[in-house]
């Protein structure tokens, strides 16, 4: 399962508080995140979400970069704390 994020009118410092959240509470089905972060002005989001130093999640497991510029896609591993749920 896929989720997606939009982080159009958000500041660095917003999408990458909003996207840890959501990698962290993400359920144990979904394998990855769809973060749209566009092309012509999201220069400086796509830059920290494509450096895999810039989020603290053990559940990242790495971004992976799409024909289309304006997103990005994060592959992640099952949450751990919720199997068996």
């Amino acid at each position: 399962m896929e989720l997606s994020f939009d982080a159009h009118g958000l500041t660095v410092l917003e999408a990458k508080k909003q996207l840890e959240r959501l990698i962290a509470s993400a359920d144990q089905h979904v394998t990855s995140i769809r973060v749209i972060h566009g092309f012509q002005h999201g220069h400086a989001i796509r830059a920290m979400v494509r450096d895999p130093k810039e989020l603290r999640s053990k559940r990242l497991v790495r971004p992976k970069s799409t024909m289309n510029q304006g997103e990005t896609i994060f592959i992640i591993q099952p949450n751990s704390s919720r199997t068996g749920v």
